[in-house]
């Protein structure tokens, strides 16, 4: 499966510089960095939940995990758990399940993107298949989807 077209034309539309690559099957975000040679630092990946009994995307560095409960304060929710697949893979019928880019706004969903991926100038993440990785700016990652921003995430150990 190549990248969505309308993900390659939302970015092409928006004269948006990007670089993508196919590389080696992987279904984990370290998996992912290590084919692209890059920190997981940089690699932004995507987290669904449930909060409120609405689907959130979350995006965070792949070397570290998504904090239900900080995320939840920042949201002022009820509890905050994470999507299954039967809730989110619909929503997303042109990618692999697990490999959406953190486009949400192609998808009318709710970003919130974790602010330690702003110490990187680049990010790295999905494009739509465990084969396919696309790479801009953060800075123009932020003027295309407008996520909310907050720090929900901490560091794998």
């Amino acid at each position: 499966m190549p990248i969505p077209r309308h993900i390659s034309e939302f970015l092409d539309t928006h004269r948006v510089s990007y670089q993508s690559w196919h590389h080696p099957l992987s279904y984990t975000a370290q998996g992912t960095a290590h084919a692209q040679h890059i920190s997981g630092k940089e690699l932004a990946k995507v987290v669904m939940v449930m909060a409120d009994d609405r689907l959130v995307m979350t995006v965070l560095p792949g070397s570290h995990r998504l904090d239900l409960d900080q995320f939840g304060a920042i949201l002022g929710s009820g509890p905050v758990r994470l999507a299954t697949e039967e809730e989110f893979g619909h929503i997303f019928p042109d990618c692999d399940v697990g490999a959406m880019p953190p486009f949400g706004n192609l998808y009318d969903i709710e970003v919130w993107v974790d602010s330690s991926l702003r110490e990187h100038p680049n990010i790295v993440f999905n494009a739509g298949t465990h084969e396919d990785a696309i790479q801009m700016s953060f800075a123009d990652y932020v003027k295309l989807v407008r996520p909310k921003e907050g720090s929900f995430s901490v560091l794998r150990h």
